[in-house]
């Protein structure tokens, strides 16, 4: 249990710092949240991308059966990384509005 408080704590923080610091070096908000689904294929995906297009009927029910097997503990993690980029971009434009021209 001590794990999964400090892995959904970790999650929440590092994707909250990466999309922070995406949205400052390139200022689109909600990149991250948008991007974060394909971040997460990479992080679960055993394959290389490159089985996306030579092979994609095997790779995508592979991909499929991977997502399919996720416990709720997995769920839980990601669902705090996802959770961390979407408060980055309400933080990042809470900034913007209060007058931070460097946001």
């Amino acid at each position: 249990m001590i794990q999964l408080t400090v892995s959904i704590i970790l999650y929440f923080v590092i994707f909250f710092g990466v999309a922070f610091i995406v949205n400052m070096l390139i200022k689109k908000t909600w990149l991250m949240s948008v991007l974060y689904p394909f971040i997460i294929v990479l992080i679960i995906d055993k394959q290389s991308i490159w089985e996306y297009f030579t092979n994609p009927g095997k790779a995508f029910s592979s991909l499929g059966e991977i997502i399919t097997n996720l416990t709720g503990y997995d769920i839980a993690i990601f669902l705090a990384g996802f959770i961390g980029t979407i408060a980055s971009g309400f933080v990042m434009k809470l900034l913007r509005k209060s007058g931070y021209s460097m946001f």
